[in-house]
């Protein structure tokens, strides 16, 4: 808002009071009008609106003392023929900018004397420098959400669509989050001007930081909201259905863009991180991209050869050949069973060969196992290891 605005403009005579009249009195016939004119009450109602917009604007000046008080004197100087500008202009119809009055230029140093910085040093806390009025808080993103999800191993390999519990903030519903009460609008908070923000020298350096008095959102609310308790914010629960992607590992972090909290003030959406644990399965496991499971064969088997079935995950049983003279810990590799990849192709799946040494023998067994002894006793297992210790 101008300088000009602000002179032109009688405040006392917005609202209808006296202007001697005390604070109760301002607040008083302030709601009177604000519940009168408030859009709610006047849908579609564009003379309304206006008029609540100007009720608004003279109660942020005259509700607060240091602001009415800066207020007064400028009229009184300005309005009322105390000051008049070169050629008799009165102040309803400047032939010049008063900006540059008010802003601690050439001409403000000549009417509010030299050094003095002008003007706009006197009425600066009005003015704001005598250029603009107050700023309108900008748009604010809403918060990030962060939330936790448990998965079945085949869940986690094949991807799967699970419900999430969320709870974040939202706008209060009861007062369409201005966090006021019903009939009554916040005004813009004069410390910070509306902007949320305020400086703090230290040193050659300058700080910014969230105004003290309003909790950086740039606006001051006289009769709070009894749901929000003025904050224009409001805890919510909601569930929601997230995809999860297939091939997800245990521990993951997923970003799913503009899930999070609402934004204000037009703002956007916070994203939603969601961090999967994935419940271990009874045979099979991961590698990556592959996964792994032991398969048991019998001595016969690993020496001699053999075809072996070993299961897959949610699919057909599949059949190996075991080539003669396999070694335990041996490891088979099944093209295209494993875990999905982003791609749409899949991993492997890892076979490792466990080769069983059999505990309880029968007597027929037993002779054919000694049999087998002594007719591989001239060979010795342990040969090379004690010649390579020898020559270490």
């Amino acid at each position: 808002m101008s300088t000009k605005d602000y002179l032109e403009k009688d405040f006392y005579k917005v609202l209808g009071v006296p202007k001697d009249a005390g604070a109760a009195e301002i607040k008083k016939a302030y709601r009177k009008l604000a519940r009168e004119y408030h859009p709610d009450a006047n849908k579609g109602d564009v003379k309304a609106e206006e008029r609540f917009k100007e009720i608004s604007e003279a109660y942020d000046v005259l509700a607060d003392e240091k602001r009415r008080k800066e207020y007064d004197e400028a009229r009184a100087l300005f309005g009322n023929g105390g000051f008049r500008p070169p050629g008799g202009a009165g102040a309803g119809n400047f032939p010049f900018d008063l900006g540059d009055l008010f802003g601690g230029g050439a001409a403000g140093q000549g009417a509010g004397g030299a050094g003095a910085g002008g003007i706009g040093d006197l009425f600066g806390g009005l003015f704001g420098g005598g250029r603009t009025g107050a700023r309108q808080q900008p748009p604010r993103r809403g918060q990030d959400v962060e939330s936790e999800v448990t998965l079945n191993f085949s869940d986690a390999v094949d991807g799967a669509t699970v419900p999430i519990r969320l709870t974040s903030s939202e706008a209060c519903r009861h007062c369409n989050g201005t966090g006021a009460a019903a009939g009554t609008m916040p005004r813009t908070c004069p410390t910070c001007s509306g902007t949320g923000q305020t400086s703090r020298n230290q040193g050659g350096f300058a700080f910014s930081e969230p105004c003290r008095d309003c909790k950086g959102r740039g606006l001051i609310v006289d009769d709070p909201c009894i749901v929000c308790h003025g904050s224009g914010r409001a805890k919510s629960a909601r569930t929601m259905q997230v995809r999860v992607p297939a091939g997800v590992q245990d521990g993951q972090r997923i970003r799913l863009k503009g899930k999070g909290a609402p934004g204000e003030r037009g703002g956007p959406a916070g994203d939603l991180y969601v961090v999967v644990h994935v419940r271990p399965h009874p045979v099979f496991g991961r590698k990556g991209d592959n996964l792994t499971v032991t398969a048991p064969v019998s001595f016969p088997e690993a020496v001699l050869g053999a075809e072996v079935t070993v299961p897959t995950l949610g699919g057909a049983p599949v059949t190996l050949k075991l080539p003669a003279g396999t070694k335990n810990g041996a490891t088979l590799r099944v093209r295209g069973r494993g875990a999905a990849r982003k791609d749409g192709t899949r991993g492997d799946l890892l076979v490792t060969v466990e080769v069983l040494v059999p505990q309880d023998l029968d007597a027929k067994a037993l002779e054919a196992l000694e049999a087998y002894r002594v007719a591989t006793s001239t060979e010795d297992p342990r040969a090379k290891l004690m010649e390579a210790a020898k020559g270490a």
